[in-house]
């Protein structure tokens, strides 16, 4: 550590730290538009820029090392009147469709703009335009609110490792597009929707249907049913002024029935049957020679991601269907069986914190007799508009049990939320199916984390299971280079899309940090340990379901409802 002076205050410095660490470490706010923690500056913005004594110029914050003894300025004229006119060219070619933009109230460009003063159009003239790209059923591209700050094309290329977008063209004529400029639904996209959070515009956002449920909820003739994914009920709260990691679980389901749904189940379910189909395919595969390792198959984007980049290891996919897709499938079976409901009748609606899952519920294998498992997924973004649209307020309301059949789950389903939470309800699971016993302590302490990649070994029976966990599809190629180049020490690998799990799908509050997103990771695994029913083979209702319904993990009935298979896929590169 050393010292620097920053506004006439002495404070402390790191070696090998930019100027905008050290500032932001001190409390002295920078703007930026451009930066993104944890990845290289490209400092291409400016909007960080500052006075350095003795440099004869402005420089970025974001991307000059501090040095001992360095005197800067952060409000002077000079550096407040770049930023200002920064963002006026900025605004010169943006739309003025602030009142009807789907980040009205949440969007970076207009903070700037309020921030800094601007209030007045500086510069006029004609603007920019191409056309709005709607073919993806899970994200909207508008370029016309598009700032070129490169923090998508980064996001979709250094992290997550698709490169589905990048800049075309130079200087003035210079957009943000896919291959060949086709629509993002023959892209290479895999709709996770990390370029959503990151946009600091709408210039992305996700693909609504906020007005088709509300059409199915008015609608006499049909009884609509909802789900709600794990990671939903610890981030919604924060739509509402709550902390990070406040557990709305209860408060949810009471308001989704003041809403109007017929029934609210919990997708924890699903994640309990999942481990079971899940487990015994792994125990198959380990007993008979089977395909190894074997990879979940829960994350959509994920599964698109080896349809396209790695087929030849699509036989090392679990066939089992993702809990959103096995409780759309059984709701239109078992529970249509059971309230005498023809499913054609039935409107599922899934609530999720990921935009690739409407994706994944239009995907043609997802269907029984043409008729969809799930029919239409919200975000986690739209369930907080769909409540203030119908005038619910979830944070007023005492909480409630959701419904049965599908309302009981084990704490092991509600860890699929977090990166490892898959990992580890199997491996709780699968020590009891590989050996008849259940562990001495089900927590598993080296899958939790926002660790990027985790391993482990753990010994069941004769056989010791090496396993794997990677979350973000850059930690995924890697380990599937290492697959392709021969490794064979796994035996089963957990991958999520999204950094983190689900807890930071595409689809949940934009603008959390990561503080937040470790605060509802942190959530689930309070709610795990204080659960008492704490793993999936132990889960009543799900045992009922194959006595009543399926049969057998891996029946006949079971392959049908709830397995699927994977295909080669062919896009634009």
């Amino acid at each position: 550590m050393f010292a620097i002076e920053a506004n006439g205050q002495t404070i402390e410095a790191k070696k090998g730290e930019t100027i905008l660490q050290s500032l932001k470490r001190a409390g002295i706010n920078v703007p930026t538009i451009c930066h993104m923690e944890g990845l290289l500056p490209s400092g291409t913005c400016r909007m960080c820029v500052v006075e350095v004594e003795g440099f004869g110029g402005l420089v970025p914050s974001c991307s000059h090392p501090v040095a001992e003894g360095m005197k800067i300025r952060t409000n002077t004229p000079d550096v407040m009147q770049t930023r200002k006119t920064l963002i006026d060219l900025l605004l010169s070619n943006h739309p003025d469709d602030c009142l009807y933009c789907a980040r009205n109230g949440n969007c970076d460009l207009a903070k700037l703009a309020a921030d800094n003063g601007v209030r007045d159009r500086a510069y006029q003239g004609a603007r920019s335009h191409r056309p709005k790209d709607i073919s993806s059923p899970s994200i909207i591209r508008d370029p016309d609110k598009c700032i070129l700050c490169g923090k998508c094309v980064r996001m979709c290329d250094e992290i997550q490792g698709v490169s589905a977008i990048d800049f075309v063209n130079r200087g003035s004529k210079a957009y943000v597009g896919t291959a060949f400029n086709q629509g993002l639904n023959v892209s290479s996209c895999i709709n996770c929707g990390q370029c959503i959070l990151v946009c600091p515009t709408a210039a992305l956002s996700e693909h609504k249907y906020i007005s088709e449920v509300l059409q199915a909820l008015a609608d006499p003739t049909k009884t609509v049913v909802v789900q709600h994914a794990p990671a939903v009920s610890v981030s919604i709260a924060e739509e509402f002024g709550f902390a990070p990691g406040t557990d709305f679980d209860g408060k949810m389901t009471a308001a989704l029935r003041r809403v109007g749904f017929d029934r609210v189940f919990d997708t924890s379910f699903t994640a309990d049957l999942t481990i079971m189909e899940e487990g015994s395919e792994l125990v198959h595969r380990v007993q008979n020679g089977g395909a190894l390792p074997m990879f979940t198959s829960c994350s959509p984007g994920w599964v698109k991601f080896v349809e396209e980049f790695y087929p030849e290891l699509l036989p090392n996919v679990s066939t089992c269907k993702s809990p959103q897709q096995m409780m759309g499938a059984i709701i239109k079976s078992y529970f249509a069986q059971k309230e005498n409901l023809d499913p054609k009748n039935i409107v599922s609606v899934s609530l999720m914190p990921c935009t690739a899952k409407k994706f994944e519920c239009g995907r043609p294998e997802m269907a029984q007799d043409y008729v969809a498992d799930v029919d239409y997924v919200l975000t986690t973004r739209e369930l907080a508009e769909l409540f203030r649209i119908t005038g619910v307020n979830p944070a007023a309301i005492e909480p409630e049990a959701p419904d049965t059949p599908f309302g009981e789950r084990s704490s092991a389903g509600k860890l699929f939320g977090a990166s490892g939470g898959v990992m580890e309800a199997a491996l709780r699971s699968a020590v009891f199916l590989l050996t008849g016993e259940e562990m001495k302590d089900y927590t598993i302490q080296a899958l939790r984390g926002m660790e990027g990649s985790k391993e482990l070994r753990v010994k069941v029976g004769d056989l010791e299971v090496g396993a794997a966990v990677v979350s973000s599809l850059g930690q995924a190629r890697k380990l599937m280079n290492e697959i392709k180049a021969g490794r064979k020490d796994l035996h089963f690998i957990e991958v999520m899309t999204c950094p983190g799990g689900c807890i930071n799908g595409g689809g949940q509050p934009i603008g959390a940090d990561k503080e937040a997103i470790k605060a509802r990771m942190a959530a689930l695994y309070q709610i795990d340990s204080g659960d008492k029913l704490r793993v999936s083979h132990k889960n009543e209702w799900v045992q009922r379901l194959y006595t009543e319904f399926l049969g057998k993990p891996l029946g006949h009935k079971s392959h049908e409802l709830l397995h699927t298979h994977y295909d080669k896929r062919e896009v634009l590169l």
